[in-house]
């Protein structure tokens, strides 16, 4: 195996989930660097067991020392979900951005935990055709100018499964049954979305597999009784369902529960990567899709028309600067700092139906609200609007179009 090209750290903190690709990565790491190894895992609501992890680092000789396994579900939704659903961000219109999000939190962990260890690198599994790549090294370089970053699936040969498994027997690192033969897909996870690509996934021209869906009710064989739900809001994050104060990770968790039961926040996409090519995958995002519905929906009374119309303009670049990686760049953070602005009075209570894979506002109400009945009734307005006063209104902003009609008829003649 040639010589790794990043010059030798002396000890790394790596991006660990305990599956079989991470674990190769931490010998590998032993055993072309000679380096210590310390491992975070990020306890992110991806619905596994983290205690094997532990166990697996422990067997391929981390120091309990060196083994972080975090529950940081509550900073991830508050600090990072939050702040994102304010914007109502939405990567091409479509993907709600569920792994993107992620990875700044990931990034940020790794390097608070290579100063707390004395450590000068950090390591991840992401591969040299992704963009998690680049958000994880973009969100590092960001933190600490001076860390090493490594990423062993650009530096070594291991460039087949048949080549992962061979080193991993070399090596004594366990392989369940199931890794010894192709995976029919590649599957990330967290509190917010799963993301599903690869494999049977690749052509674009095939319907997904049923089996691919791991969150949510086939829209199809959900209930065939709608269910109504009230989200309540402050200052544009979400604080309680049905009257019921929860924290933002049991929040998210609440709305994930309702929205897969309903079949609710399935995406088929075909997207365009950073890294310049197109992949295709497959999307479940049950409880963000009834937030970011539910957002909307108490904006709708309490957002200034002017206000609005400027965050949906500046939405997709907020979007975009998350999907690449740029979470930690001031661009993002002056978007954010004019988004939570706009949300000040963005206060109150909206009400969902849920039904076949749909979710719609039906209902919301606030004591912030900028509708005003009297004005837009058609019924007597008792004199709260004077309808009279729309035709000066019209002829002003008529005045440039009526003089570009002139000069073209004029011309013409």
């Amino acid at each position: 195996m040639p010589a790794p090209r990043t010059p030798a750290p002396r000890k790394v903190v790596l991006a660990y989930s305990g599956g079989l690709d991470t674990s190769i990565i931490l010998k590998w790491l032993q055993v072309e660097y000679g380096c210590e190894v310390v491992t975070f895992t990020a306890d992110l609501g991806q619905g596994e067991e983290l205690d094997p992890a532990r166990k697996k680092a422990e067997l391929l000789g981390i120091k309990p020392d060196n083994i972080y396994i975090e529950d940081v579900r509550e900073e991830f939704v508050r600090d990072f979900v939050f702040p994102m659903f304010r914007a109502n961000a939405v990567y091409e219109g479509l993907y709600l951005l569920g792994t993107s999000i992620a990875r700044p939190l990931i990034s940020k962990r790794l390097v608070e935990i290579a100063e707390a260890t004395g450590a000068d690198a950090v390591a991840h599994g992401a591969t040299g055709k992704g963009n998690d790549q680049v958000r994880f090294e973009l969100s590092a370089y960001a933190l600490n100018p001076d860390i090493k970053v490594i990423a062993p699936w650009r530096e070594w040969d291991l460039s087949s499964r048949t080549r992962l498994i061979e080193f991993a027997e070399a090596h004594q690192i366990p392989i369940a049954k199931d890794k010894r033969g192709e995976a029919p897909f590649s599957v990330d996870a967290n509190l917010l979305h799963t993301s599903s690509e690869g494999k049977v996934l690749e052509d674009p021209a095939e319907d997904a597999p049923d089996y691919v869906y791991q969150r949510t009710t086939n829209p199809e064989d959900a209930p065939e009784t709608p269910e109504y739900i009230e989200i309540g809001f402050e200052r544009g994050d979400a604080v309680s369902i049905n009257g019921q104060a929860l924290s933002p990770a049991a929040l998210l968790t609440r709305l994930n529960d309702l929205g897969g039961k309903h079949g609710c926040g399935r995406l088929d996409l075909v997207e365009g990567r950073f890294v310049g090519m197109k992949s295709r995958g497959i999307y479940e995002t049950p409880g963000g899709t009834l937030l970011l519905e539910a957002h909307r929906g108490i904006e709708q009374i309490t957002l200034d028309r002017g206000a609005g119309h400027l965050k949906d303009e500046l939405m997709p670049r907020y979007a975009e600067l998350i999907y690449n990686g740029f979470w930690f760049s001031p661009e993002r953070e002056m978007l954010q700092a004019a988004i939570d602005h706009s949300q000040q009075h963005v206060t109150g209570t909206v009400r969902l139906k849920l039904y076949k894979g749909s979710a719609r506002t039906v209902g919301r109400w606030s004591d912030h609200s900028l509708y005003s009945e009297a004005h837009v009734t058609f019924e007597d307005d008792a004199g709260a609007y004077d309808q009279k006063d729309a035709e000066g209104f019209i002829k002003l902003n008529a005045l440039r179009l009526k003089l570009l009609a002139a000069r073209d008829r004029r011309l013409k003649t």
